[in-house]
Parts: C-alpha cells; sequence; structure tokens
C-alpha cells in the first residue's frame, strides 16, 4: 500500500472516533442516556483528573496501573518462554504433540472464571493465582501459533537445507524457527489480547488494587465515570501494547510478506 492510501485510511480511521465521540458527547448533552449509565465526556475527564491527584480507595491511578501492568507482562513473559519452545518441538515431534495438545485443548475453550476458584484454593489468594490466571489465557494462542507455523514450513526449504549439509539442529534454528516467526508473533498479540480481556477476572477476587479491581469496585457503587475511566485506560494500553509488538515484529521478522 502506498503513502497515499496510508494516510486515507488513517483519516477514515480519526473520522470514525470523531464521530463516536460526536455521538457520545450529544447523547450526554441532550439526556437521551441517564448519566449513571452514560457519564459525560467532561465527567470522565474530570474523574480521570480526579483519579490522578487523589487516587482511588486511597492508591494512586499511576499505581493501579502499574500493578495491573506487571501481572498480565509478567504472564504474558512466562506463557511466551514456555509456549514458545513447546510448540515449535510439538510442531515437529509427534509423541510430544499427543501428550500436551490435548491437554492444552481441553483448558483452552474454558472461561477463566470456571476454573479461578481452583487455582484460589491451589494456589492461594495472593499474587500467584492471578498472574496463572492471566499466563493460562496467553499460553493456548502462542502454542497453538507455533504449531501452525511449524506445519507451514515448506518440506523443499527443510530438504534444501539437509541436502546442504546442516543437521536437525541447525534445520531447526535456521529454517524452521525463523519461518515461524510470523505465526508466533501473530501469536503473542492474540495472547496479549487474551490476558488483558482476563485482567478484569483476575482482579475481581482477592484484590485490592489494580485497574480491573477499580473497575469492579465501582460497578458496585454505581461509579460509572471511575469505570470509564478504567476502560479506557484499559483499552488505550492494549492499543499501544499490540502497536510495539507490531513494531517489534517488523524489525525481526523484516522479510515477512516481502
Amino acid at each position: 500500500m502506498n503513502s497515499k492510501g496510508k494516510k486515507n485510511y488513517w483519516l477514515v480511521t480519526v473520522a470514525t472516533w470523531l464521530i463516536l465521540f460526536v455521538a457520545w458527547q450529544l447523547a450526554t448533552s441532550f439526556r437521551m442516556v441517564p448519566e449513571i449509565l452514560l457519564p459525560s465526556p467532561e465527567k470522565v475527564v474530570s474523574t480521570f483528573v480526579k483519579l490522578s491527584e487523589y487516587g482511588y480507595n486511597g492508591i494512586p491511578l499511576w499505581q493501579h496501573f502499574l500493578i495491573t501492568m506487571a501481572r498480565l507482562l509478567s504472564a504474558v513473559i512466562l506463557a511466551i518462554i514456555t509456549a514458545i519452545p513447546l510448540g515449535l518441538i510439538s510442531g515437529r515431534v509427534k509423541i510430544v504433540y499427543s501428550i500436551f495438545d490435548s491437554i492444552i485443548q481441553f483448558i483452552r475453550p474454558i472461561p477463566p472464571l470456571a476454573y479461578y476458584t481452583i487455582l484460589i484454593l491451589w494456589v492461594g489468594i495472593g499474587e500467584t493465582s492471578k498472574v496463572v490466571l492471566l499466563y493460562l489465557a496467553a499460553f493456548a494462542p502462542i502454542y497453538l501459533a507455533c504449531i501452525s507455523g511449524v506445519h507451514r514450513v515448506k518440506d523443499d526449504y527443510i530438504k534444501s537445507a539437509e541436502s546442504l549439509g546442516a543437521n536437525s539442529k541447525q534445520v531447526f534454528f535456521h529454517v524452521i524457527f525463523p519461518s515461524a516467526l510470523p505465526d508466533i508473533f501473530t501469536g503473542i498479540r492474540t495472547a496479549v489480547g487474551m490476558a488483558y480481556t482476563t485482567v478484569v477476572a483476575a482482579e475481581m477476587v482477592a484484590a485490592t488494587y489494580g485497574i480491573g479491581w477499580m473497575i469492579i469496585n465501582a460497578s458496585k457503587y454505581l461509579k460509572s465515570d471511575v469505570m470509564f475511566v478504567g476502560i479506557i485506560i484499559l483499552g488505550i494500553t492494549g492499543v499501544v501494547l499490540d502497536q510495539i509488538l507490531k513494531y517489534i515484529e517488523r524489525k525481526i521478522v523484516f522479510w515477512s510478506g516481502r
């Protein structure tokens, strides 16, 4: 896509968000929706300023944010460290695939809240249960993406490398792994999204801080403005994280799509 085309699409994106903002402003200005259900943009901004100055429940807003990000990023990093090797090996070694794939496929569709109570019983109500919940949400997308990436590698590439004298280790690190990298990054981006959608559930039980907890706590007292602040913070942060991952992918997997 040329630069002119990208610019046009960017303008469409900006216009879309402007329309949504104007619709939000009009809906609240003309009282189309009760303020307790949909606070005005001005109310949300003023609440954000107050939370930035005084915090929520005695804890600064930035601290709520950093705690949530620490839980999220630690879980995603653990998932990357464990899911990528297991996924790549499972894609190549049938016996490993036979052992782990059915277990992961069994866990993958289960809603996180369904087994969160069990995690609390096993590892306690502290940070460990929250990180493990996010880890389980992030693990499967990366694992499945790795298997898909390995299966996409053309046999001609592997045979060509072997014909040139490459051993199994060299084939794995110089042919299979680079070829699977685009799928791996797609899996990581999906995993971040999955963990993000689970972060509120992870902070629902036995937590007293975090953006997800702040949203849940505010909902109990019908503080919709606080809920909107938390949701917007999570949304913007999610977009930023995804853009960072896309930038890293472009730098590392520079040959993708060429």
